[in-house]
């Protein structure tokens, strides 16, 4: 993947963080009184969209410095925080807003979310890596 999909990538992921943070404050806490979401799920879709957006600022640092010092360990990490979103704030998307579209069988996703989770572990420890590491030519 060449850096300018990287880049729009990182762009788009930027831009459905601001959407989906927004929809979470305003139109799913005034889901809350028809009972259709519950406090915990708004909290569970406020940690996906900052998950997202961390993890969206570590893709765009990985790129930056990938400029100036290539290293695999970089594009590693970029791909790990990119499937990290996916897993762990898709999941968590679709989980915590289930019941507004009466999918309760997304359950099934539950497992899918520390996966996620791993992704992005493993994306810090490739940018460790990369610091040990002699950068590729």
């Amino acid at each position: 993947m060449n850096s300018s999909l990287r880049l729009m990538i990182v762009g788009i992921s930027g831009a459905i963080t601001v959407a989906l943070g927004a929809m979470g404050a305003h139109w799913l806490k005034n889901q809350l009184p028809g009972g259709l979401i519950t406090a915990d799920q708004i909290n569970g879709f406020d940690t996906a969209v900052k998950y997202q957006m961390y993890h969206t600022l570590a893709m765009l640092l990985t790129l930056l410095f990938a400029f100036n010092v290539p290293h695999k360990f970089l594009k590693y990490a970029y791909n790990s925080f990119f499937i990290g979103i996916i897993l762990f704030s898709g999941s968590l998307y679709f989980l915590c807003t289930r019941n507004l579209y009466h999918a309760d069988f997304l359950k099934f996703l539950g497992p899918v979310t520390p996966l996620g989770g791993l992704f992005f572990i493993a994306g810090w420890i490739f940018i460790a890596f990369s610091a040990i590491k002699k950068p590729s030519k």
